[in-house]
């Protein structure tokens, strides 16, 4: 018998079929997760980037996606742009809090650190800013970035990484 913390969660990688499904997780993270931060109009534009989900599915295969799921059913993702920018990492409401967001950060981490990438960024919403600060992420710079006719704030953050097979310093 082995021990698992999970044993109902998986990661695997994007496959086109699941890009409706990650704009209505896209959404409704969104929409439940930073009402906080956030006005309703600013959610309202923000969320909108899935519309177009062709558009939004495209984004997802141009870029490193993994899909996060529970006992079988998708329940996040994150994308890794290029080789140092965590792009789009988003978790259903229903699950937020339970580990899958860390399960899906670990797993890019690792990826890049593998590669060699010396360090990872992103640019974290206001709701997001804590967890990744959490995870050693450090603050760079305040951003404002217009979407339609509305201004939203985020943070560069950046996490330095050990390449696999060094000792951290």
């Amino acid at each position: 018998m082995s021990a698992q913390a999970n044993p109902k969660l998986a990661l695997r990688p994007y496959l086109p079929a699941d890009a409706l499904l990650l704009a209505e997780i896209f959404r409704a993270s969104i929409a439940e997760l930073t009402a906080e931060d956030y006005s309703e109009a600013q959610r309202v534009v923000w969320a909108a980037a899935a519309d177009d989900e062709a558009a939004f599915g495209a984004r997802l295969a141009a870029e490193l996606t993994l899909v996060a799921t529970l006992g079988g059913s998708v329940v996040g993702f994150v994308a890794l742009k290029g080789t140092d920018e965590l792009d789009l990492i988003y978790v259903h409401p229903a699950v937020a809090g339970q580990g899958i967001g860390a399960m899906l950060c670990d797993a890019v981490e690792r990826l890049a650190a593998a590669r060699g990438t010396p360090r990872l960024k992103v640019d974290a919403s206001d709701s997001a800013r804590g967890f990744f600060e959490r995870r050693g992420y450090a603050a760079q710079q305040r951003n404002t970035v217009l979407r339609g006719d509305e201004w939203l704030a985020n943070t560069t953050m950046e996490k330095k990484l050990t390449p696999k097979g060094s000792t951290p310093k």
